[in-house]
């Protein structure tokens, strides 16, 4: 997806349903795979940036402020199509994920299931947290 035009992202924005705090959840999945990458919360700012920038911007709850996906890691998120569900309360952002989404190194963060009674690891880091965050 190309970026897009502010008034066609004010027009998708009126759509959505945001919660008490201007909050809606949004999954990321891997255009061309399937592969569900990993939740996010966004606002109506980063809806917009999103839209007109074409690389994903989520809103951040722990640091209270916009979180630009990769801007500290590199691992960014272009956008391919942001849609909205049926009650307007989820969007699923189709992506095309630089490297690992996941801050553990994984490329996803969906790593723990149940296997035999017993919550497992089911996929090792790719990369080393400490080489995406410099610490």
């Amino acid at each position: 997806m190309t970026s897009i035009a502010p008034d066609a992202a004010a027009r998708l924005i009126a759509e959505i349903r945001f919660d008490a705090n201007g909050l809606v959840p949004c999954i990321a999945q891997q255009h061309d795979t399937g592969e569900v990458l990993m939740m996010a919360w966004m606002n109506a700012d980063s809806v917009a940036e999103t839209l007109t920038t074409g690389r994903v911007c989520y809103w951040s709850r722990s640091r209270n402020r916009l979180w630009r996906k990769g801007e500290t890691s590199g691992q960014q998120q272009r956008l391919i199509d942001l849609r909205v569900d049926c009650d307007g309360d989820t969007l699923l952002a189709l992506v095309d994920q630089d490297g690992v989404a996941c801050h553990t190194g994984r490329h996803n963060c969906f790593f723990h299931a149940l296997r035999d009674g017993q919550v497992t690891t089911i996929a090792d880091p790719l990369v080393d947290p400490k080489t995406l965050y410099g610490a």
